[in-house]
């Protein structure tokens, strides 16, 4: 019944779109001289393999555990690479996280979109097998659980402000999701494409990712314990549609509704990470927006994106949304192994709200060979008119889950609160299944706005990745950080703080 639903909205979709795109581009729009040929990849996507004659026999659940069988001891040769437009992607997956050097607001033009799921495995094997693989649906998900042993221990978030591992020497449930999307065809350019992406979460990670206005109440409640927000919840972290013009230019797609904010190396969902916990660059910046973004693939080596949204981690239908730009250029050269991205994420007074930052970013990806890569990234952000802590009178401005400022005079009552950061990864392979990631950065949070305590920090991290096949990680890792000016960690305590965390990831 419900291959039936999704089959006929697709078939809805299918049908209507066109009659959209026929009309914002003609038919006889010349495609352009610059227009790259399709080519054959090496490897860009993650590895296949012949199935068993088992997985694709028997009933759903003997398809579903013998795909896993299959995925962790491959019996027949690799599928063949697929194709692509433009420059080879720069690295693979698995090992690494991603493919192409990230680039949120946008599915990557000119790429193709492999994926072979256990669960799409055992659909693809069924009756309705035919019908699955026309619909271009994918379903599929993920469980994430992590630890911690951390030298913080006071209060229940002691690990504080670090991410997304908060509560000390604990096991917590961090992400178990659910994924249905299809994705556009962006490697062909004679025909107009759409697809769409709704991801559920639900866990302790909710914490990070929650807009407010979508089910914020489990956040920003007060609990019985003196903390504020429920120790899980859930939240829809993207729920947007993409629609694609393959005419313009060397393609241009369009996103609408819930994404992910633009910038960073990092991003919300566990599998798109080097390493299990965050950087603070990462942690307090703009997390999702909701909106409309354009990205358009202007040649091989530019791509620019352009956007309009209610602010960061703010619905359009609640007081603190406002109407925000974005402007990010991509830059690639040397067949895309360097890359700058340089993006104004969001754009308007950074007035006083929940998240409501401007914010500045530029990241250089950079391969240095076949085993090495280095990536390294740095912001600027602000807000203005920031209620001040010291001064009692600035306490009736405050928002709950918005930090004020620590003023330089008590007399101000707001004033404006900066910080920057910057960032670096240092990551080395180790065959196609295992990376060393070494992460060093330095965050300066002027005002404690961000973090809540005026000082400056450093972090570094030591992870190790290791796959079992393509559905299971592993990442242990070693984390140290030094807050300068204030005792940021262990509830206030400590000016130090040492952890040894790391998490499976198991796809289904």
């Amino acid at each position: 019944m419900a291959l039936r639903v999704l089959q006929r909205v697709s078939v809805f979709i299918a049908c209507t779109l066109p009659v959209i795109a026929q009309s914002a581009v003609p038919n006889d729009s010349p495609t352009g001289s610059s227009a790259a040929p399709v080519v054959t990849a090496t490897p860009v996507v993650p590895d296949t393999v012949t199935p068993s004659v088992d997985s694709t026999s028997g009933g759903f659940f003997t398809r579903f555990i013998h795909a896993y069988r299959d995925d962790w001891h491959p019996i027949g040769p690799p599928e063949p690479d697929a194709p692509y437009r433009g420059d080879p992607a720069p690295v693979s997956d698995p090992p690494w996280p991603f493919t192409t050097w990230p680039m949120g607001g946008t599915v990557v033009i000119g790429q193709p979109y492999v994926i072979s799921t256990p669960l799409m495995t055992a659909l693809y094997g069924g009756s309705h097998g035919d019908a699955w693989k026309k619909s271009k649906i994918q379903i599929y998900g993920w469980g994430n659980v992590g630890m911690n042993i951390s030298s913080s221990h006071d209060g229940p978030f002691a690990n504080s402000p670090a991410s997304y591992a908060i509560i000390a020497n604990s096991i917590q449930p961090d992400q178990m999701t659910l994924d249905i999307e299809r994705q556009p065809d962006t490697v062909q350019t004679d025909h107009f494409d759409w697809g769409f992406r709704f991801t559920n979460l639900w866990g302790l990670d909710y914490r990070f990712t929650t807009s407010k206005g979508i089910f914020s109440q489990q956040l920003l409640t007060p609990q019985a314990n003196g903390t504020v927000g429920q120790k899980y919840g859930y939240d829809p972290v993207m729920a947007y549609i993409d629609l694609y013009f393959p005419k313009v230019a060397q393609g241009l797609n369009v996103r609408i509704g819930r994404y992910v904010s633009l910038p960073d190396i990092e991003a919300q969902l566990a599998p798109n990470n080097y390493t299990y916990t965050h950087s603070l660059l990462y942690t307090y910046d703009c997390y999702t927006q909701d909106g409309i973004n354009g990205t358009l693939k202007i040649s091989d080596h530019w791509t620019l994106q352009i956007g309009l949204s209610a602010g960061c981690d703010a619905a359009p239908w609640t007081s603190d949304a406002k109407l925000t730009g974005n402007i990010c250029l991509s830059y690639s050269w040397n067949h895309s192994a360097d890359s700058f991205y340089n993006c104004a994420n969001s754009i308007n007074d950074g007035r006083y709200a929940y998240n409501n930052l401007a914010a500045y970013y530029t990241t250089w990806y950079h391969k240095i060979n076949s085993n090495w890569h280095t990536d390294t990234e740095s912001w600027y952000q602000y807000e203005s008119h920031t209620p001040n802590v010291n001064n009692p009178a600035a306490a009736s401005l405050l928002e709950v889950g918005a930090n004020g400022a620590y003023c330089n005079h008590v007399s101000e009552l707001t004033c404006f609160a900066p910080e920057w950061a910057i960032l670096n990864y240092v990551n080395r392979q180790f065959g196609k299944k295992n990376f060393i990631s070494i992460r060093n950065e330095f965050f300066d949070d002027l005002k404690g706005q961000r973090t809540g305590f005026k000082t400056r920090y450093t972090e570094q991290t030591v992870s190790w990745n290791h796959w079992l096949g393509t559905t299971v990680l592993l990442r242990p890792e070693v984390r140290f950080e030094h807050a300068f000016d204030a005792a940021a960690y262990d509830s206030g305590n400590r000016h130090t703080q040492w952890m040894f965390s790391g998490d499976i990831i198991w796809f289904y």
